[in-house]
């Protein structure tokens, strides 16, 4: 496999919260703003990039029978440093709203599911680029979550209010009355379902467009062409 297809594969087509349905918990919790959802997949991609390679490279010397406790052990380690230059560089709105969710990235499935399906068998530059798209489809998961929630539940946009929109002093849209309860723990079960039920019949539908792709022609060919009937045979004439 190439390390193109290692790459381009994850984002989509194996997007874990919405295809392998897994790392929900800190999904709902963070994403009620675009700023926070940015900042909780970077946190994570930057924990899953050090631990994919780390692990990829010491593999053959972790004893199989306490594997999973070194990967917890090797993930916790980039965990508090990303922790620590969280608390260093952003935002005290951002540290405060993420709060409990930046140490618990030590147990997100994500993380600890790549390590062992992937990285524990695979070499370093590998386990990069599957890091890379698992990390870049996680992005693309909370900061679409996070804008629908926080254009819908507040009407703002990087804690910017939309509306009202005016020009040269009239009103063009008037204030917008936001949907405040998808700002709370229903509205983003409410969102999550939607999407899932999307992304499933989005899967669907290329399902059946592999399937038709790769059936035969030739009975369609007869369905469409159908041959004349043969000719019985003449009887033979009577002397």
């Amino acid at each position: 496999m190439s390390l193109w297809r290692e790459f381009a594969d994850k984002p989509f087509k194996t997007n874990h919260p919405f295809v392998v349905v897994l790392g929900l918990c800190p999904t709902l919790a963070v994403s009620t703003s675009v700023k926070n959802g940015m900042a909780m997949a970077a946190a994570a991609t930057s924990v899953l990039i050090g631990s994919n390679v780390l692990i990829s490279l010491v593999r053959k010397y972790i004893p199989n029978q306490i594997r999973i406790a070194c990967y917890i052990v090797v993930i916790a380690g980039f965990v508090t440093m990303v922790e620590i230059v969280m608390k260093a560089v952003a935002p005290e709105a951002i540290n405060k709203a993420l709060g409990i969710f930046i140490p618990l990235i030590v147990v997100n499935c994500i993380i600890l599911g790549r390590a062992e399906a992937f990285a524990a068998s695979h070499n370093a530059l590998e386990s990069l680029m599957d890091a890379l798209g698992v990390g870049l489809g996680y992005f693309f998961s909370l900061v679409l979550i996070s804008t629908i929630r926080e254009i819908v539940g507040a009407g703002t946009l990087w804690d910017y209010r939309l509306t009202p929109i005016t020009v040269g002093g009239q009103v063009i849209v008037g204030e917008y009355v936001p949907a405040s309860v998808l700002t709370m723990a229903p509205g983003a079960f409410i969102l999550l379902g939607l999407l899932f039920g999307f992304f499933a019949w989005r899967t669907g539908r290329q399902r059946d467009r592999a399937r038709l792709a790769a059936a035969p022609a030739t009975p369609q060919v007869a369905r469409d062409f159908p041959k004349p009937p043969k000719k019985e045979a003449e009887e033979p004439a009577k002397s």
